[in-house]
């Protein structure tokens, strides 16, 4: 995926222009505001996530961030990843694929949605530290406390990355990878927003 710190830039560097250009011009006519969010064009409504755009090898998508609600009659969305709640995705190949009528109707009612207050509420279950990241907590108090100095979703990333670890010596592995950038203030998926 491309990455740009404004719309136009991305659409510049997409190799889906006319379909990235398209797409925009349809979103943009139902009056939600334009920004550029995760390196790549979003569109909200009074500060909210409505629908974003993005561009891949194979295909362009709309991103409906609360699509779950949507009622895709005609069975257009797709659940990106088995980890996403809320989020859908409408994936077009060609321009040929653009129905500006039926893209219109699904941004609408993703703005309805969106005014009538529909969103998937995110679950925190409680920060669990594996017992080897405490162990190190324990033996090097300076990684201890930058740790206590990230946000607690940074804190949560790295809990989980370590704790999915199988066997002791991934943990130990990732371990020694993730010190420098807790020591640092870096999350361990900071490079993807």
């Amino acid at each position: 995926m491309i990455r740009a710190s404004n719309v136009d830039e991305y659409i510049a560097q997409s190799e889906w222009k006319a379909e990235l250009t398209l797409l925009r011009e349809i979103i943009l006519e139902s009056g939600l505001q334009e920004t550029a969010k995760w390196g790549a064009p979003c569109y909200t409504l009074k500060g909210k996530n409505v629908v974003g755009l993005a561009s891949f090898k194979g295909y362009v998508g709309l991103w409906f961030h609360n699509g779950v609600f949507l009622k895709d009659s005609d069975k257009r969305l797709v659940q990106a990843s088995e980890k996403t709640k809320g989020l859908r995705q409408w994936r077009f190949q060609n321009i040929q694929e653009i129905n500006s009528k039926e893209v219109r109707q699904y941004i609408q009612e993703a703005i309805i949605n969106q005014e009538q207050g529909k969103e998937i509420k995110v679950s925190t279950s409680p920060l669990t530290i594996p017992k080897e990241l405490l162990q190190v907590f324990k033996d090097q108090a300076k990684v201890k406390s930058a740790f206590n100095n990230l946000s607690p979703g940074k804190q949560k990333e790295y809990a989980e990355y370590i704790g999915n670890a199988k066997r002791l010596e991934t943990k130990v592995s990732r371990i020694d990878k993730i010190i420098p950038l807790i020591l640092s203030g870096i999350g361990l998926n900071d490079k993807y927003r």
